[in-house]
């Protein structure tokens, strides 16, 4: 039996998963990751139930570099193969521009191609490319593919794609290209098997974690999401700022001598809820604390999320579904009784006991608007998407 490696290429960590490739179905094997790979490396190998299997960790102050830290993985990978072929490598990419509507075939010329979108998405982008780039020069034959986080939003309508800015500067690919599309995908495909009315019908995922975005779906399909140009726009998020009005860059800029770095630092690193609260940027410490600040973070989180429903509610003129997904949706009922009591107006009632038991289903059998919990899988899509391009049967076009 075949297998099938992913991997999530962050700035400080390289996370992966190992499928087994068996005619249609794919069963996790292995998941781990290298985290802190420039300041504290660890590295952690767990099979499909979570037991670990191997761990390892270097001193404090160790820059392993993501070459060593995918020479790391490779080698555990490798070992518990045990002779089968691995037949593939699918890779997270945050951006695919407007030329990538779909996963690819990677080469150099789609390497280079890629490259382009770095200063687009310049705190990911790079990261996502690393390990590509070495393994078509060490496995050069190993088919590699990349699955593109704005893939799935390339269903946007024009207009909603669209700034107020001088048509050059759209043309150019100055747009709204959306993202965490892989995790939207991934909750459309489940949709059917859980309410064929929410699946055919108007829904909005709301993919809550430490990147925080909300989508519209359609019949399954994006048609609206938060993030916009890049993926600091919309919600606040664990250190991201969310929307923000350009003029308070020109101000920073202005009035505080910041550069474009210093901005970016700001706004993707030091703001969100850990900028808000001053405490942290994990939910769960939020929840936790007593501090005022703590409490205001978590607010404005929450209002931002009503403002931003009652928009992609007017995009889809109407709603009947409200999905949660992603590490805060997934696991606090605190929060999703929050969102859902505040969406009280759209028709959602909430069912408390199957929200503080994590249900599939979270609202009343009588809720106009169905409310639903499905944990994300977006290492699985991407092996979905690699499998189509290893399977012998598979016809796709490259």
């Amino acid at each position: 039996m075949d297998a099938i490696a992913v991997l999530n290429a962050g700035s400080s960590s390289i996370k992966f998963s190992l499928f087994a490739l068996g005619g249609e179905a794919l069963d996790l094997e292995l998941r781990g990751q290298v985290e802190g790979i420039y300041t504290a490396p660890r590295f952690i190998g767990r099979d499909a139930l979570g037991k670990t299997l191997a761990e390892e960790r270097w001193p404090e102050g160790t820059k392993l570099g993501h070459a060593s830290a995918l020479d790391h993985i490779i080698a555990f990978v490798r070992e518990r193969l045990a002779g089968r072929r691995l037949a593939g490598i699918g890779h997270r990419v945050v951006h695919g521009g407007m030329e990538y509507t779909q996963p690819v075939r990677m080469n150099a010329a789609a390497l280079d191609a890629l490259e382009k979108f770095v200063p687009l998405a310049p705190l990911h982008q790079p990261h996502n490319l690393a390990p590509i780039r070495l393994l078509l020069e060490r496995l050069p034959e190993l088919p590699q593919v990349a699955c593109f986080d704005t893939s799935f939003h390339r269903s946007n309508p024009e207009i909603a794609q669209m700034f107020a800015l001088p048509a050059a500067l759209h043309d150019e690919g100055v747009r709204r290209y959306g993202f965490h599309g892989l995790s939207y995908e991934y909750v459309a495909s489940q949709l059917p098997s859980l309410d064929a009315r929410a699946a055919q019908g108007r829904t909005v995922v709301l993919h809550l974690g430490n990147g925080s975005s909300m989508c519209a779906l359609s019949a399954g399909k994006s048609v609206a999401s938060t993030m916009g140009f890049t993926a600091v726009d919309g919600l606040p998020m664990g250190t991201r700022c969310g929307a923000l009005d350009p003029g308070v860059v020109l101000y920073l800029m202005d009035r505080h001598g910041m550069d474009v770095r210093a901005v970016e630092k700001l706004i993707y690193n030091q703001s969100g809820l850990l900028g808000v609260s001053g405490i942290s940027s994990d939910m769960r410490a939020l929840l936790a604390s007593s501090e005022p600040r703590a409490k205001l973070a978590v607010d404005l989180y929450l209002y931002r999320i009503g403002r931003e429903l009652g928009s992609l509610a007017a995009a889809l003129e109407g709603l009947d579904a409200l999905v949660f997904t992603a590490g805060i949706g997934e696991n606090s009922a605190v929060l999703r009784e929050r969102v859902c009591r505040h969406a009280a107006w759209l028709g959602v009632e909430l069912d408390p006991g199957a929200n503080a038991a994590g249900s599939p289903r979270i609202s009343t059998a009588a809720s106009r608007v169905s409310a639903w919990v499905v944990a994300t899988n977006e290492e699985l899509m991407i092996a979905r998407h690699t499998a189509e391009f290893v399977r012998p049967t598979t016809r796709r076009k490259q």
